[in-house]
C-alpha cells in the first residue's frame, strides 16, 4: 500500500511539472532553474520509491540540500504572485505563513523521501 501511495505521489508531481512546462509557464531564467531542479528531486524520488540506486549517496545528499534551499527561497520570496488576487488582500507576514504551510504540505513528502533516500 505504502509504494501505491508513493507511486501516486511520484505521478502527480512528474504531471505537474510537465505541464507547467507545456504550459510554458518556466519562460524566466529562475522558472528554468526550478525546473531543472524539479527534475532532478524527481529523479531522486523514483529512486526512493522504486529502490533503485541512482548515482550514489554522497550527489543525493548533495542534491537534497541544495534543492530543500532553492523550493524553500523560490516558493518564499523569489516567484512572481503578483496578480493572484487571493494573495494580495493578505498581509505579507499571512502570505508567508501560507506559503509556508502549502510548501510543507505539498513538498513535505518529496524531502521526507530524498532525505531517506540520501542518508538512510
Amino acid at each position: 500500500m505504502a509504494n501505491f501511495l508513493w507511486t501516486i505521489y511520484l505521478g502527480l508531481l512528474g504531471t505537474a511539472s510537465l505541464a507547467y512546462l507545456l504550459k510554458g509557464k518556466y519562460k524566466t531564467t529562475l522558472g528554468k532553474i526550478d525546473f531543472v531542479v524539479s527534475v532532478m528531486t524527481w529523479i531522486g524520488l523514483l529512486g526512493f520509491v522504486t529502490e533503485t540506486d541512482i548515482l550514489n549517496s554522497t550527489v543525493w545528499k548533495m542534491v537534497t540540500v541544495t534543492a530543500f534551499l532553492w523550493d524553500l527561497s523560490f516558493a518564499m520570496f523569489l516567484k512572481d504572485y503578483e496578480g493572484e488576487e487571493i494573495l494580495e488582500e493578505l498581509p505579507i507576514v499571512t502570505r508567508r505563513l501560507w506559503m509556508l504551510l502549502t510548501f510543507v504540505i505539498l513538498m513535505g513528502p518529496l524531502y521526507y523521501g530524498l532525505i531517506r533516500y540520501s542518508f538512510f
